[in-house]
C-alpha cells in the first residue's frame, strides 16, 4: 500500500463536513475487505471478547471495548504474520470483535434477572433472544447511518471509533504515529495490569464529605476513562460532569437531609434513609432519576432527527426503485432497505411465535418499536461518549418501564407477565447494545473508505456465533457460583428484576422517573445537550469525573499550543493568521494518538485480567504483600494525576507525527 497522510483527527475534529469527506481509502481504489482472512478472525475475536465481557459484566456491570483492541490484532496478525497490509480487511476484523463486546453488553443487563427470579434460563433461549435483536440492532441504523455518520461528520465525535480509525491507520504505516499509539497502549497497559491486575494501587480515588450529607465525591482512575475525555474534548466531559454534580453534590445531599429524620423505609428502598451511604441513594433512588432523563432525552433526540430519517427512508426506497444500488461508490454501499424491513418482520414474528421468547402479538410490535427508537439513541450516544459508556441499562430501564406497564394493562401479571417483559426486553437491550456497536464500527468504516453493507453483513454472522460462547458463559457461571451471588452479582440484572416486579406489584418510583423527565425538560429548553448531562445522572461520579479529567489534559494541551504560537507571533511581530492553529493540530492530534493507544492498552489487559478471573487466579499481589499502601486512595489518585501530567507533556513534545 502506498503510503498516505493521516489527518484523520483534524478531519474528524476540526471540520471537514459530511459529502466533503474524502476517505483514507479511495473509493475508487479496488481493495479486498470481506474475505476469509478477515471473516474468520474477526468470529474468532468476537467468540473471546463476547466471553471475557459477559463474565465481567455480570462481575462488575460493566463491558470493556473490543472494537479498538481488534483493530490492534487485525492490523498486527495480518501485517506481521500473514504479510497482508490491508486496512478495509482489518477493519472487518475489528467490527466483527466488537460484536463480542456489544452482544455480552445485551445479555447480561436483562437475561440473568429471569435466574433471579427463579424462572430459569437456557443456552437457547440466550441464542433465540441475540438473533431477534441482533438481526434488528445491526441494520435499524441503517435507515439513519447517512445522517449520523456522514451529515453529522465533524459534529458528532465518536470518539472510540476515531481511535479505532487511528490504530488502523497507523497500523498499516507505521511510522511516529504508530509509535505514539504504541506507546499509550504499553503505557495503558501496564497502568491496568498494575492497578486492576496486580493491585499495586486501586482503581478509585472517593472522598466521603460526611458534613454534606456523607456525600462521596471521586474519580475512577482508569487510564481508558482518561483517554474517553481527551478525545470527546471539553464540551462533552464537563456536561458529563455537571450531570454528576447534580446527582451527587445536589441531590444524593438533599434526599438524605431530608430523609435521615424519617426512620421508616422510603419507597422504593427497604432500609431507612438515615442508614443508607450516598452510593445506596444513587442505587435506590437516582438512577431511576437518571434513567428517567435518558428515556426523555431518547424522545427529544428522536423528535429532533425524525425528518431527517424519513427523509433517509425516501432516499433508500427512491434509490432502490430507481436500482442504483450498483452506481454508488464502496462508502455508499448500503444495507437495502428491504433488509431492514425484513429485519423487521423477522423481530416481531420471531418474538411473537418462536415458545422459547413468547412475547406475544403487543410484546413483538413494542420489541420492533423500542428497538429502532433506542438504536436510534443508542447510535447518537456513541457519537458522544463512546460504545464503552453508551448507557445501555439506562435506554432498556425506559423500555421495560413501557413494556411491562402495558403488558400488566394487558392482564400478563404474575410469573407469566415478568417472563414476558424480560424475554421482550431483552430483545429490545440486544438490539440497543448492537445498533450503538454497529454505528460505532460504520463510522470507523466511514473513516477508512469501507463498504457499510459488508460490514454489517460480516457483525451479523458473528454476533450469531459470539451468542453461544456468551450464553455458555452465563451458564457457566450461574453453576459455578449462582447469578445473583456475591461473586456474579449482576449489578443491572437486579435492576431490571426490581423494576418489573414493581410495575406488576404497582410499585414502582414513577415520581422519580418523571423527575430526571423534568430535569431532560429543562435542557431542552436552554438548548442543553439532554443526553450527556442525562448520562451523568445516570453513572457514578467516579466515571464522569474520570471523563472530565482527560477533557481538562485536552483543554490544557490547546491554551498551551495557543499561548506559545502568541509568544511566536509576538517575538517574530508577525500577527497569527486567523483561524490557522497548525501546533494546535499537532498537539491535539498526537494527544488523540496517545490517548487512543491509552484506551485499546486499557481494554486489551482488562480483558486478559478477566480471563485469569474468570480460571479462578488471583494475581493481586500488592493487596498481599503491602495491603496498607495498595489499599491507598490518595496513591491511586497520585497515579492518576501523574497519567495526566505524562499525557500532557508528551502532548506537547515537539516532534514529528506520521
Amino acid at each position: 500500500m502506498e503510503k498516505r497522510s493521516t489527518g484523520l483527527s483534524s478531519k474528524a475534529y476540526g471540520g471537514v463536513k459530511g459529502n466533503d469527506y474524502v476517505p483514507y481509502i479511495p473509493t475508487t481504489e479496488v481493495m479486498p475487505e470481506l474475505t476469509g482472512y478477515s471473516i474468520i478472525m474477526g468470529v474468532l475475536f468476537a467468540l473471546i471478547f463476547a466471553a471475557a465481557n459477559t463474565y465481567l459484566g455480570l462481575k462488575v456491570g460493566i463491558t470493556i471495548s473490543a472494537g479498538i483492541p481488534g483493530a490492534i490484532l487485525a492490523t498486527g496478525l495480518l501485517r506481521g504474520i500473514f504479510r497482508r497490509n490491508n486496512i478495509l480487511e482489518a477493519n472487518v476484523v475489528a467490527s466483527l470483535a466488537a460484536m463480542g463486546e456489544s452482544i455480552a453488553g445485551g445479555i447480561i443487563f436483562v437475561l440473568p434477572a429471569l435466574i433471579l427470579l427463579g424462572f430459569g434460563l437456557s443456552i437457547t433461549t440466550i441464542v433465540i433472544v441475540t438473533i431477534i435483536g441482533g438481526v434488528m440492532g445491526v441494520f435499524f441504523i441503517t435507515p439513519v447511518r447517512r445522517y449520523l455518520i456522514v451529515e453529522e461528520h465533524g459534529t458528532l465525535i465518536y470518539p472510540e471509533s476515531m481511535a479505532a480509525a487511528e490504530v488502523l491507520v497507523t497500523g498499516s504505516e507505521g511510522g511516529s504515529g504508530f509509535k505514539t499509539v504504541l506507546l499509550g497502549m504499553g503505557v495503558g497497559g501496564v497502568y491496568k495490569m498494575a492497578s486492576g491486575g496486580f493491585a499495586f494501587w486501586g482503581e478509585n480515588a472517593s472522598y466521603t464529605i460526611n458534613s454534606y450529607q456523607g456525600t462521596i465525591v471521586g474519580v475512577d482512575t482508569l487510564a481508558s476513562l482518561m483517554g474517553v475525555g481527551f478525545i470527546v474534548g471539553t464540551k462533552t466531559s464537563t456536561l458529563m460532569f455537571g450531570g454528576g454534580v447534580v446527582a451527587w453534590l445536589a441531590l444524593i445531599p438533599m434526599i438524605k437531609f431530608f430523609g435521615s429524620g424519617i426512620a421508616t423505609p422510603v419507597f422504593p428502598s427497604t432500609v431507612p434513609i438515615a442508614e443508607m451511604d450516598a452510593f445506596a441513594i444513587w442505587s435506590s433512588y437516582i438512577r431511576y432519576i437518571g434513567a428517567g432523563a435518558v428515556a426523555a432525552g431518547g424522545f427529544l433526540s428522536l423528535a429532533k432527527s425524525l425528518p431527517t430519517i424519513i427523509s433517509s427512508f425516501r432516499k433508500a426506497a427512491a434509490g432502490m426503485r430507481k436500482g442504483e444500488a450498483g452506481s454508488v461508490t464502496r462508502m455508499d454501499q448500503e444495507a437495502p432497505l428491504t433488509w431492514v424491513i425484513a429485519a423487521a418482520v423477522l423481530g416481531f414474528l420471531l418474538t411473537w411465535l418462536v415458545p422459547a421468547v413468547g412475547g406475544g402479538v403487543v410484546g413483538a410490535f413494542m420489541a420492533v418499536l423500542f428497538s429502532f427508537f433506542f438504536a436510534v439513541v443508542s447510535g447518537r450516544m456513541v457519537g458522544m461518549i463512546g460504545a464503552s459508556n453508551n448507557p445501555v441499562s439506562g435506554m432498556t430501564i425506559a423500555s421495560l418501564l413501557i413494556v411491562t406497564t402495558v403488558l400488566k394493562l394487558m392482564g400478563n401479571t404474575g410469573d407469566k407477565g415478568m417472563t414476558m417483559a424480560l424475554m421482550v426486553g431483552g430483545v429490545i437491550c440486544v438490539a440497543i447494545a448492537v445498533a450503538g456497536g454497529t454505528a460505532q464500527s460504520l463510522k470507523t468504516t466511514f473513516v477508512i473508505g469501507g463498504s457499510p453493507r459488508n460490514v454489517q453483513i460480516g457483525m451479523f454472522g458473528a454476533l450469531v456465533l459470539a451468542s453461544v460462547a456468551a450464553a455458555g458463559t452465563v451458564m457457566l457461571l450461574n453453576t459455578a457460583y449462582g447469578i445473583g451471588d456475591a461473586a456474579v452479582p449482576a449489578p443491572q440484572a437486579t435492576l431490571m428484576k426490581l423494576i418489573v416486579e414493581g410495575i406488576m406489584t404497582a410499585q414502582l418510583p414513577w415520581t422519580l422517573v418523571l423527575i430526571g423527565v423534568a430535569l431532560a425538560a429543562f435542557c431542552f429548553l436552554v438548548n442543553i445537550p439532554i443526553l450527556a448531562v442525562a448520562l451523568g445522572l445516570y453513572l457514578p461520579l467516579g466515571l464522569s469525573s474520570a471523563v472530565f479529567a482527560g477533557g481538562i489534559v485536552r483543554d490544557l494541551v490547546e491554551r498551551s499550543t495557543r499561548i506559545t504560537r502568541e509568544k511566536d507571533a509576538a517575538a517574530s511581530k508577525t500577527a497569527p493568521v486567523e483561524g490557522a492553529e497548525p501546533e494546535k493540530d499537532k498537539a491535539v492530534e498526537k494527544g488523540i494518538l496517545l490517548a487512543s493507544g491509552l484506551v485499546a492498552g486499557d481494554a486489551l489487559i482488562g480483558i486478559v485480567i478477566g480471563l485469569f478471573a474468570a480460571l479462578g487466579t488471583d494475581i493481586a499481589l500488592g493487596l498481599r504483600w503491602f495491603p496498607t499502601i495498595a489499599g491507598s486512595q490518595l496513591l491511586a489518585f497520585g497515579m492518576f494525576l501523574l497519567l495526566a501530567i505524562w499525557m500532557y507533556w508528551y502532548s506537547l513534545r515537539k516532534d514529528k507525527i506520521g
